[in-house]
């Protein structure tokens, strides 16, 4: 095969198990993608794929591999920087989910979506609330029109103990999104409706959107 061959067909594996994960299903595009990664392992694209495939699938620790064979093909590259961070997050190793997240931030500090991971990741951490709402209020004046953000700004706002500018911002969210039933949850809670989660699992905390 040659080396332009090789290429196509590569672009055209990645491809398809990306229309196979923009359909949901993940677990195919995982095996659809995993003969073109031992087939072409230098494909930096198709890396950044499967840490995404696999952060989907809740296989952290494969999502940390590709992740890091991400950030191995390209070590400034945010989309690598960034799912490690989320990955290390589930795995419970914080301080590198934190200095991961603001590796991304600096590699590419006007992109909104990179603001929001070092947010979360200081929320998994339990710790250092104040900054990750100042990360939530920075992603949403990069792109104020995405819901996820204020949803983000909402959970910072809570752990801080404001309610009700927490309410406010899952508001937003849902006035932008309504139909998201992960903010309504999380209103509920803020209204005394619905119980909180126990301590174990709220440190598991996850956007609702996947990135």
């Amino acid at each position: 095969m040659t080396p332009s061959t090789e290429q196509s067909a590569t672009a055209t594996g990645i491809a398809r198990a990306a229309a196979l994960f923009e359909r949901l299903d993940v677990a195919t595009a995982i095996t659809t993608l995993e003969p073109v990664l031992a087939a072409d392992p230098g494909t930096l694209d198709g890396w950044l794929l499967m840490a995404r495939l696999r952060l989907a699938a809740d296989q952290a620790a494969a999502a940390f591999d590709a992740a890091n064979r991400a950030i191995a093909l390209g070590p400034e590259n945010p989309r690598s920087l960034a799912s490690a961070s989320r990955a290390l997050s589930l795995l419970g190793r914080h301080e590198e989910a934190v200095t991961m997240a603001y590796r991304a931030v600096i590699a590419e500090p006007d992109n909104a979506q990179w603001h929001d991971r070092v947010a979360w990741a200081l929320i998994a951490a339990d710790r250092q609330f104040a900054d990750a709402e100042q990360a939530a209020r920075t992603a949403i004046g990069l792109d104020p029109n995405e819901a996820h953000y204020y949803f983000t700004h909402g959970m910072t706002l809570d752990a801080l103990g404001h309610t009700d500018q927490a309410r406010q911002a899952l508001l937003t969210s849902l006035k932008m999104e309504p139909e998201n039933p992960v903010a309504q949850r999380r209103l509920a809670v803020l209204n005394g409706e619905a119980a909180r989660e126990p301590e174990s699992k709220k440190r598991g905390w996850r956007p609702f959107k996947r990135r």
